[in-house]
């Protein structure tokens, strides 16, 4: 079987599917070849079934504590293969969301593995046994991403995971150690303490999730300590050490001495590595550094004709910047000029509990380009939709350009932050200033108005401080 194409997209991720959609609106007639189920990572092994667990562990929790709610409740318990099941109807029903979506643009699907041949065609063997040649006018690479391990300490599926094995337990153990204090340990941490397990991370750097500003790191790990999560920072973990029986018992290296630490799992949690050694890149010109495709800012390799977007390329993995890239890629191909993506703009978000969200620059980072700065710090506790909700801990913070005023960056620590990052998202691209965040009126009583008092703390003006 041979079938042209205006573009064939290697990958049916969140990334491929969205540049699939986004060539049916253009017009072009698109295919996809994808190995596993639509949605790749962030539909079946990453985002959604890790938050449906998240959203269980924090109902877990909350019911726990319900007394302090003037709820008296029964004794509570909790049933896993429930809580399982849930985060399957969940996935399932998003996944035959994005098969509707297929359909309706007429978007072909090659349900097995595609590679490219020397004549720039996709060879696909079907997951039937059966094979089919592509003709593509274009290629997108969208292939993904997985797990991290370190020698030594490859999931086995029983004593070592990593999310992927995680998110597939039958049952929680009593205890795990996570090695790896970054954006999905800190999540799996927070959801598994949550559930009552003895939990402890093993972080290499000076602080946990290392990446989001400094003051956030503090306040994370103070609640994550309230919360019963133990965290040892600047520790070296000694795979070599690893010991397998009743449980698991493994070594870091920490203030110069050696301390072992026991639990029944171990999660590995170091990042994640590109998905690029099945598709024959051997027949292209394809540049690669560290593992990751190189591409221009519309995400074009230097063979014109091939483009690669998402985790394949490193930068922010994550699925919401996977399908702008994708949505760029497209457009560029189809001659339509888009404006390229500035990661400044790009919203994250980490769903512990109490949650994460940032956007822009931290305030060591805006320092290091040169910037002037000055902050406001505004905390939940002043704010009367937090001590209603219960979740009155933490913080917004705001980075200013000292002078212009204009916002750098925005930090939160706290109830549903994760859903209120975007005013400050709007605010970078729009490029506001503090005032005029001060200015917008923030409904009373919302967990919002943490922002603007947060935007007149930037100048000593914050009424409820």
């Amino acid at each position: 079987m041979t079938k042209e194409y205006d573009i064939v997209i290697i990958g049916g991720g969140t990334g491929g599917y969205v540049a699939a959609i986004r060539a049916s609106q253009l017009g072009l007639t698109a295919a996809i070849v994808e190995k596993g189920k639509l949605g790749g990572t962030c539909l079946h092994a990453g985002c959604i079934p890790s938050k449906a667990l998240l959203r269980s562990a924090e109902v877990y929790a909350t019911t726990k504590n319900a007394a302090a709610y003037g709820v008296i409740a029964p004794e509570v318990g909790l049933d896993f293969s429930k809580v399982q099941a849930r985060k399957t109807e969940i996935t399932d029903r998003l996944f035959k969301g994005v098969q509707h979506l297929m359909k309706k643009g007429k978007i072909d699907v090659y349900e097995g593995k595609g590679r490219i041949l020397e004549s720039r065609n996709i060879l696909v063997e079907l997951n039937n046994g059966e094979e089919a040649t592509l003709v593509p006018k274009n290629i997108v690479i969208a292939t993904g991403s997985r797990p991290r391990t370190l020698p030594g300490l490859e999931a086995d599926g029983k004593y070592v995971m990593t999310s992927d094995e995680a998110l597939q337990m039958e049952e929680l153990p009593k205890s795990i150690i996570i090695v790896g204090g970054g954006v999905i340990g800190i999540e799996w941490a927070s959801m598994l303490v949550d559930f009552g397990l003895e939990v402890t991370v093993i972080e290499f750097a000076n602080r946990i999730i290392p990446t989001e500003d400094a003051d956030i790191s503090k306040e994370v790990q103070r609640l994550m300590k309230k919360k019963g999560v133990k965290i040892v920072t600047g520790a070296k973990v000694l795979p070599q050490t690893l010991e397998k029986g009743e449980g698991v018992t493994i070594k870091a290296e920490h203030k110069g001495e050696e301390k072992t630490f026991s639990a029944d799992k171990l999660l590995v949690s170091v990042g994640r590595l590109p998905n690029i050694e099945s598709i024959s890149l051997e027949n292209t010109t394809i540049d690669v550094a560290r593992g990751f495709i190189v591409t221009n800012e519309f995400y074009q390799t230097n063979e014109e004709n091939i483009y690669a977007i998402g985790d394949v390329i490193g930068g922010l993995q994550l699925a919401h910047v996977a399908s702008h890239e994708g949505i760029i890629a497209i457009e560029h191909m189809a001659g339509k000029y888009p404006a390229p993506l500035d990661l400044s703009l790009v919203s994250k978000c980490i769903y512990s509990s109490p949650e994460v969200a940032s956007v822009g620059y931290t305030e060591d980072e805006a320092k290091i380009r040169g910037y002037k700065v000055k902050t406001g710090k505004f905390s939940f506790r002043a704010i009367g939709k937090a001590l209603v909700f219960g979740e009155s801990d933490g913080f917004v913070k705001l980075v200013v350009e000292e002078g212009s005023d204009r916002l750098l960056g925005a930090h939160m620590v706290g109830p549903h932050v994760t859903d209120m990052i975007t005013e400050a998202g709007l605010a970078r691209v729009l490029e506001a200033t503090a005032m005029d965040i001060a200015r917008t009126i923030h409904p009373h009583p919302t967990l919002a108005e943490a922002i603007g008092e947060a935007a007149l703390a930037v100048d000593g003006r914050a009424i409820h401080a």
